[in-house]
């Protein structure tokens, strides 16, 4: 522990029991939790400020304006020779920066940066390098900036968990509260950014935790709450987009909600194959080095900002007017596959930033577009194109990250109109149901189950860890093989055991479970080494998930151990894989002691019998 913790306001060591206490209070309390939790939303907060004033000064630097995309096709007044083929060049020089920063620093700052933050959550105890939150923050600036057409909320979540996960190594806290702390950063990035606190708690919870326990939950909404405050602070209470007020004319729009649902999914779908699909042709094509791929690919990029500038960066003031209607559908139509392109390019070619962005935006232009057509049916029945827009920006999320709850927060908050609710329910839960069974994984879990990794296997990550000699206990004692039915139905009414080994003539011969006494009550004259069944045997070394899986489809309650030497030695039932692993769930709750070296589980006992 630091010794900087460890001292007095005069600069005198406190006793080493203060220390002690400081340390169990940090560590093991909800008011320690709270204090940590209150400093991640603090840095949270401050991250967010900073990261938008670099993606700020890095478009100013790149273009003279502070949002391209609302300019236009005009030139840079830096660069006034190039005319508007400047936007061609801005991504690859972006690209030379940005490139070999994340290659030569931190590779896990490419991307979206959500699924990296979800399998360190998951998998990792909650470990992010701390260098990721700087390197993001830059290269996503940077990237952004010079055009990039993707979102600012993927690296602004790295960035608060990778802060929130420094923090926690730095004190060396228990993996249970570092993960904590990695979901109150992000739900801090996410209030902060969007002025958006009840969203950020539920993204935290929804997508990164997966956790709505109410410890949980109290630290991630004082995270959220303080980020929001700083952010607030730094940029006004007023919501980030100027979205008009939502309008219903009558019920009869709530089936045209529900199509437009349908068709979300169908666009949420189609941008998480999209997006893989570019990535894997990238891959197949660029043979050079990581570091220079962005530049050459930022060639692509600058070609379709050409065409379509309003594509340039994140785009709200471009996705304002398509809510507004200040664009026709059929270029509203071009603008949702130009920015479904430019997303997946920026991103395929080793961009930095990130995807929920993009969906709102797709979103808004898929819904103002579809409102216009539907808005022929009649002026009484349909009310206006923006209102549309509104709810497919939370059903287009809601499709390609599979997280109804926070999709539907979000526009609320954004909005902060309660008419919305419904039609807003209906579309995002009937896109988030079609787009499940249109494609397994979400915008975020795919890019892990590309890697070979199933962030749903809930337990199986940690059982894992847990090996055979961590469970088996001293194999109960043996049934002879000439033993008669009656003494078998004795063995089990005095030892409690659900199943015990036979032995016949020394030899190990098998097991007789307690289910099979009823059927074998018809042969009387039967022996236990007759009744006996033959079941898998296990060794020490075995990882015990998959013992796990061999006692679910065993007929009996109960797999011998084997030693090295092929004697059985030792004995695992369900409820000793059971024991084993609550005992490493309490052990990762409370943390090792100051000091100490990893744990590792053990079995309560040593074998005491020998089969051969």
């Amino acid at each position: 522990m630091s010794h900087r913790i460890g001292r007095s306001t005069r600069g005198l060591p406190l006793p080493q029991s203060a220390r002690r206490r400081f340390w169990l209070w940090l560590h093991g309390s909800a008011g320690g939790l709270m204090a940590l939790g209150v400093a991640v939303g603090i840095g949270a907060g401050a991250g967010a400020v900073g990261f938008r004033e670099l993606i700020l000064g890095a478009t100013r630097l790149f273009t003279g304006h502070s949002d391209y995309s609302a300019a236009g096709h005009v030139a840079d007044p830096h660069l006034p020779g190039l005319g508007i083929w400047f936007v061609v060049a801005a991504p690859v020089v972006g690209g030379l920066f940005y490139g070999p920063l994340i290659a030569r620093f931190a590779s896990e700052a490419r991307g979206h940066g959500v699924p990296e933050v979800m399998l360190a959550v998951s998998q990792n105890g909650g470990r992010i390098r701390p260098r990721v939150a700087a390197v993001k923050a830059l290269a996503s600036a940077i990237c952004i900036g010079s055009g990039g057409s993707v979102g600012r909320e993927g690296p602004i979540v790295q960035i608060g968990s990778a802060l929130g996960s420094g923090l926690g190594q730095l004190l060396r806290i228990p993996e249970s509260r570092m993960r904590l702390l990695v979901a109150c950063g992000a739900a801090g990035g996410i209030s902060a950014t969007f002025n958006a606190p009840i969203a950020g708690v539920f993204f935290a919870l929804e997508l990164i935790l997966r956790d709505f326990e109410a410890e949980s939950f109290g630290t991630v909404v004082l995270s959220s709450v303080i980020a929001d405050v700083i952010g607030r602070a730094a940029f006004g209470s007023q919501s980030f987009l100027a979205l008009p007020a939502f309008q219903q004319r009558s019920y009869w729009e709530y089936a045209l909600y529900a199509g437009l649902g349908l068709t979300a999914a169908v666009v949420g779908t189609a941008f998480i194959r999209i997006l893989y699909g570019m990535e894997d042709l990238a891959d197949r094509i660029w043979r050079g080095p990581a570091w220079l791929r962005p530049a050459a690919g930022g060639v692509l990029l600058g070609g379709v900002l050409l065409a379509v500038p309003q594509l340039y960066g994140v785009g709200y003031p471009v996705l304002e007017r398509a809510i507004g209607g200040g664009y026709t559908a059929r270029f509203l139509f071009v603008l949702l596959v130009g920015k479904l392109v430019a997303t997946c390019l920026t991103i395929s070619i080793g961009g930095s930033g990130g995807v929920f962005a993009p969906s709102l935006f797709m979103g808004a232009t898929l819904g103002a577009a579809y409102g216009d057509l539907v808005g022929h049916l009649g002026p009484q029945l349909v009310g206006a194109p923006g209102a549309y827009g509104l709810v497919a920006m939370g059903a287009v999320f809601a499709a390609a990250g599979r997280a109804p709850i926070t999709a539907v927060l979000i526009i609320f908050e954004l909005t902060g109109d309660y008419r919305i609710i419904l039609p807003l329910m209906v579309a995002v839960v009937i896109a988030t149901a079609v787009a499940g069974l249109l494609g397994h994984d979400s915008i975020y879990t795919r890019k892990l189950r590309r890697r070979g990794i199933d962030l749903r296997g809930g337990a199986v990550p940690l059982m894992q860890r847990l090996t055979v000699a961590d469970a088996m206990r001293p194999i109960p004692e043996p049934l002879p093989g000439d033993a008669s039915i009656s003494d078998v139905v004795r063995r089990f009414a005095v030892g409690g055991d659900r199943a015990v080994p036979v032995v016949d003539q020394g030899a190990y011969a098998g097991v007789v479970a307690v289910t099979a006494v009823d059927a074998a009550s018809e042969r009387p004259d039967a022996t236990a080494a007759e009744i006996a069944v033959q079941v898998p045997t296990i060794e020490p070394g075995q990882r015990l998930d998959t013992v796990l899986d061999l006692l679910l489809h065993s007929e009996v309650d109960g797999l011998p151990v084997i030693s090295s030497a092929g004697e059985v030695t030792s004995w695992v039932s369900h409820r000793d894989v059971l024991t084993a692993y609550q005992r490493l769930l309490r052990v990762e709750a409370a943390g090792p002691p100051s000091g100490a070296t990893a744990w590792r589980p053990a079995s309560d006992a040593e074998p005491a019998a020998v089969v051969s």
